[in-house]
């Protein structure tokens, strides 16, 4: 193999690792709220409050990773020692025991926060400055993280549901190991000398104590506002873990004939839209782009929030098909056509390639350059903050009688946002004046 499509060989090493590892943690989050609430009986607030503290924290952690590599491991060892934390959470969750589970799950996040930034950035240390391939190739890594995500519900699901839950935790365990055996065996030959523990020196030389100047604070001032509104999204996006999860399970017709579909499997359905559809919107960004039509960041944005609240214009729907159901008081309203739901991923995965790949080259273009790597960890709390918020406040859906009101709550949270950061527009254009393409 003299390269990876184009690529340095080094590239299709961190992908199979980051693919790996996104199995083991797409396999897990399908199957760990209906873990909570089948088998540990936890309430749906409960079994939610536990899943808002658990995403949350997992993409807290990276920033603490991310700059513990920088200063102490590097990204070569934090990788293995994240991923080898991760492992052992999933095994420990395997367990059939009371006391597995809050270890285990803390487990995988410590290791999650070690591995999630540091494959990233060794990505970007497979590239010279200026390398024009360095683009494609964080494309062509993001193409390896939804093809794990996509497997992930349909092995892992698949176990826990139908054959025993700890079975899928082991199996997220297992992939976890696939990617660990893969990167250590491979690394030494096709990532020599990238991602090596700093010097003292280095260290000591990477912090700049300038300060900055007028337009830097500007450009940072930028960079918060996109953040919150960027926070707005993913509380309606990462319900799909959660809220969305358990309407699959309770109210989603999952009959195929004979067979009842896991309703876990239905986790594989953002993924595999965003394989579907991610070249699309690359190769129309840059069509609109040498036309002169190509929206600035901040509007693709907006749109990315009003695609992902107006998907619950479907969920909408079908939750008043399921308080029809529930007001005769049937003994089952599993009756919701799948379409409405899987409408609703698709309509959403739309506005994720909206705003969220254009939020990280955002960072990289308009934070100030000694704060790029900075900013690029903060970039993970957004996603905290709105998955923790996010299903804190579905957590409250069974205080909320109506299914159809309850949905309508993410619908207005998003379409309210886009329409806030559009008027909004203006103001970053001026703040990011100085960064040509912002």
């Amino acid at each position: 193999m003299k390269a990876f499509f184009g690529h340095p060989r080094g590239l299709g090493v961190l992908f199979a690792a980051e693919m790996w590892e996104r199995f083991s943690y797409y396999g897990m989050r399908a199957i760990l709220v209906l873990y909570m609430v089948h088998v540990l009986k936890y309430p749906d607030s409960r079994a939610l409050g536990v899943y808002a503290i658990y995403v949350g924290l997992v993409w807290f952690t990276p920033l603490a990773g991310g700059m513990l590599a920088d200063r102490v491991f590097g990204t070569r060892l934090a990788i293995v020692i994240g991923g080898s934390v991760i492992a052992a959470g999933h095994f420990v969750l395997a367990i059939p025991a009371a006391w597995s589970f809050y270890p285990g799950l803390a487990l995988v996040v410590i290791g999650t926060g070690l591995f999630k930034p540091n494959a990233s950035t060794m990505v970007g240390q497979l590239y010279e400055p200026g390398d024009r391939r360095r683009d494609a190739g964080y494309t062509i890594f993001y193409m390896g993280i939804n093809f794990g995500s996509f497997f992930a519900p349909f092995v892992c699901g698949y176990s826990g549901q139908k054959v025993n839950w700890h079975y899928g935790f082991g199996a997220a365990g297992v992939g976890m190991v696939l990617g660990l055996i893969t990167y250590v065996a491979l690394r030494d030959k096709y990532l020599p000398g990238i991602g090596l523990a700093p010097t003292r020196r280095e260290a000591s030389t990477a912090d700049d104590n300038a300060p900055l100047e007028s337009d830097e604070w500007h450009r940072i001032q930028a960079i918060l506002i996109v953040f919150l509104f960027a926070a707005a999204f993913w509380v309606s996006y990462e319900q799909a873990g959660g809220s969305l999860n358990l309407f699959a399970d309770r109210y989603i017709d999952l009959r195929v004939g004979s067979f009842t579909v896991p309703s876990s499997w239905f986790q594989a359905a953002q993924p595999l839209f965003v394989i579907v559809f991610a070249a699309a919107f690359a190769a129309m960004w840059q069509w609109l782009g040498k036309r002169n039509m190509e929206p600035s960041t901040a509007l693709k944005m907006v749109f990315g929030l009003l695609l992902v609240g107006g998907g619950y214009a479907f969920m909408i729907v079908a939750g008043r098909q399921v308080d029809a159901c529930l007001a005769t008081h049937a003994a089952n309203c599993a009756i919701v056509a799948p379409g409405w739901l899987l409408a609703t991923y698709l309509v959403g995965v739309l506005g994720e390639l909206c705003l969220s790949p254009v939020g990280l080259s955002y960072v990289s273009k308009v934070a100030p350059k000694r704060t790029v790597a900075f900013f690029m960890g903060v970039s993970f709390l957004p996603i905290a903050v709105g998955s923790y918020s996010g299903n804190l406040l579905a957590g409250l859906s069974s205080s909320i009688p109506s299914k159809a009101t309850f949905f309508s709550i993410f619908f207005v949270v998003s379409v309210g946002a886009g329409l806030l950061m559009l008027l909004c527009v203006p103001l970053l254009k001026r703040l990011t004046a100085s960064v040509k393409g912002s």
